[in-house]
């Protein structure tokens, strides 16, 4: 196995940090509000309204219960967990210890005739909305009867189907597209790639089997939870499985909730499209494949790095059991924990062993820095039920209101530009804030000389891979949308860009700024006028280092300095509080931009 001190988290792979540095690293990631917390308590507001609806409907008031459930569902974007009887606390039930032996217990007891009358209760009042109820959790023996159940409302129309974005990162060989490929179309692997070639787009990596291209799969979730998979008989050959598949448009017509997979390049030389899409796609969580077989090697820990880098909650997958010596799994395991809890991880690891830890987990994983790790095997399908059910729980991205806000003026990220033909020129991006719809006049830039041109939006639709949806007329912060813009030519728009709203006193294109940083690894030293890529947000664009508050003048691993830098090519729209990445071969640095100049 490979070494796994702390300092390799956060370095280019294969090469031995110094060891003075540990201190420096933890600081800045700590800062960076990179450590971890002690397991969450339940919200004692939101257990007395369940409380309440629980005792309308235990004497049987009906109405009133129905309209409580309805305020429940409808506060929480469409779907609510619910829960009966007595609840452990989560600081037991993450513990991975036996949870009839904890002490700490919440809620009201039940007995098992009452939970089992109060789930037909609740089914009967969610059905007369409208909606949905699937048991995700019941034990009836034991001291403590207890229920989970998922109340879900289907959505008002396709368009408003909340979107869950996860990136999916991990080393070559560690089972990424054969984990979604199980995920996304039902049949189990036979241990020889057959789930994965549906995933597949280029003959070469058919041929290699291995991912050269961000790779875009949805996986879709009904009204009822279950996911929405096509009809593929279990002993189906390789060609069917890729020839039977729904489309993305057939899917969301079915579904509830859609949770989209960034299916990202492993392999070393494809790093630069692994970042760009880890820092432009801004994914929920970030879903780390470590295969059991070898480990948490090679870029896993770059992969890692990164997610931690840019604050995105992450989840760790275990591979490959099926096929792993009992001995080799108990020091991958082992190895993955030392390094979540690790000075620069600072994650709690949790081990999903229950459908219960699945469910609670899935609510409270990112806010209190726990890092879910899932065991699967995808040819006996092995854990593959409490991953599909933590998926399905998993918050919407546009929920995530501290990111995304709605009541702030528009900003729309350009992350992909192409020309479709009788449509002209489609941008497709996310949504930081406010809103936009169908006919609105906007700005976007900047282009070469920082200034911001006009056009009007001609038609909006939400992406769906190379298929589009219906037409609608308004999106809000936190969604993934496509807008046509008129009378614009495709060389006119590139990656990075911004769309605003036309105002009186357009944005200011930015060419130098400062911002705080820590150089994680270099082999020598860093200079005035070196060279590195960046990457913010969805600006990807070499810059040169300008002037250090450095006393010596050089940076080395390790050293924290206040930096100015400024844009090679032309300037970008960037804002201060925004996440730098930068890098030249193997030479990483993290900041957070502190100032423009």
């Amino acid at each position: 196995m490979h070494g796994n001190s702390p300092a390799n988290v956060v370095q280019a792979s294969g090469t031995p940090a110094p060891r003075n540095i540990h201190s420096k690293k933890t600081q800045i990631l700590e800062e960076s509000n990179i450590v971890g917390e002690p397991p969450p308590s339940r919200d004692a507001g939101i257990e007395g309204e369940v409380e309440a609806v629980l005792a309308l409907l235990s004497i049987h008031d009906y109405d009133r219960a129905r309209t409580s459930v309805a305020q429940l569902i409808t506060g929480r974007k469409g779907e609510y967990i619910f829960r009966i009887g007595c609840q452990p606390s989560h600081a037991s039930l993450f513990a991975g210890e036996s949870v009839d032996d904890a002490t700490e217990w919440s809620g009201v007891p039940r007995t098992d005739v009452e939970v089992a009358s109060l789930q037909s209760s609740v089914k009967r009042v969610v059905e007369e909305l409208g909606g949905k109820v699937s048991v995700l959790f019941e034990t009836t023996d034991g001291h403590h009867p207890r229920a989970t159940l998922l109340l879900r409302l289907p959505p008002p129309s396709i368009e408003l189907v909340p979107e869950v974005r996860c990136a999916v990162v991990g080393n070559v060989d560690s089972g990424k597209s054969t984990t979604l490929g199980v995920l996304t179309r039902g049949p189990l692997d036979d241990g020889r790639g057959r789930a994965r070639v549906a995933l597949f787009r280029h003959k070469h990596e058919i041929e290699t089997g291995r991912t050269s291209s961000v790779g875009m799969e949805i996986l879709g979730f009904s009204t009822a939870g279950t996911p929405v998979l096509p009809n593929i008989l279990p002993s189906a050959d390789a060609n069917v499985i890729r020839r039977d598949k729904l489309g993305w448009d057939e899917i969301s017509a079915q579904s509830a909730k859609i949770v989209s997979f960034s299916d990202l390049a492993g392999h070393e030389r494809y790093l630069k499209t692994t970042l760009y899409g880890l820092t432009s796609g801004a994914p929920s969580c970030v879903i780390l494949m470590v295969g059991a077989n070898a480990g948490l090697i090679g870029m896993s820990k770059e992969h890692l790095a990164i997610a931690l880098a840019l604050s995105v909650p992450v989840v760790v997958c275990i591979t490959k059991i099926d096929m792993t010596p009992p001995n080799i799994l108990n020091e991958t395991t082992k190895q993955v924990v030392k390094i979540l809890k690790s000075p620069g991880c600072r994650k709690t690891p949790v081990f999903v062993n229950s459908m219960e830890v699945a469910v609670e987990s899935s609510q409270t994983f990112a806010q209190y820095k726990l890092c879910p790790i899932f065991r699967v095997s995808n040819v006996t399908g092995e854990g593959l039920d409490y991953f599909r059910t933590f998926l399905n729980l998993l918050p919407s991205s546009e929920a995530d209101t501290e990111t995304f806000t709605v009541d702030q003026p528009l900003e729309y990220s350009v992350t992909d530009v192409w020309s479709v033909p009788y449509v002209g020129t489609v941008v497709n991006g996310i949504l930081n804030s406010g809103s936009v719809k169908t006919g609105d006049s906007v700005l976007f830039g900047p282009d070469s000389n920082g200034h911001f041109q006009s056009t009007v939006v001609r038609s909006m639709q939400r992406k769906r891979y190379f298929q589009f949806l219906l037409a609608f007329s308004v999106a809000e912060a936190g969604q993934c949308v496509a807008l046509a813009l008129k009378r614009v030519k495709r060389a006119a728009v590139r990656k990075g860009m911004v769309i605003v709203h036309k105002a009186d006193t357009p944005p200011k294109a930015t060419r130098q700024f400062e911002g705080q940083v820590l150089i994680l690894y270099h082999n020598t030293t860093m200079q005035r006028n070196y060279q590195a890529m960046l990457h913010c947000g969805a600006v990807r664009q070499t810059v040169r280092i300008i002037t250090m508050d450095n006393a010596e003048g050089v940076l080395r691993t390790g050293d924290r300095a206040t930096v100015q830098f400024e844009f090679i090519t032309q300037p970008e729209f960037v804002k201060v509080g925004m996440k730098l990445l930068f890098r030249e071969g193997k030479t990483k640095g993290l900041g957070v931009i502190t100032r423009l100049l």
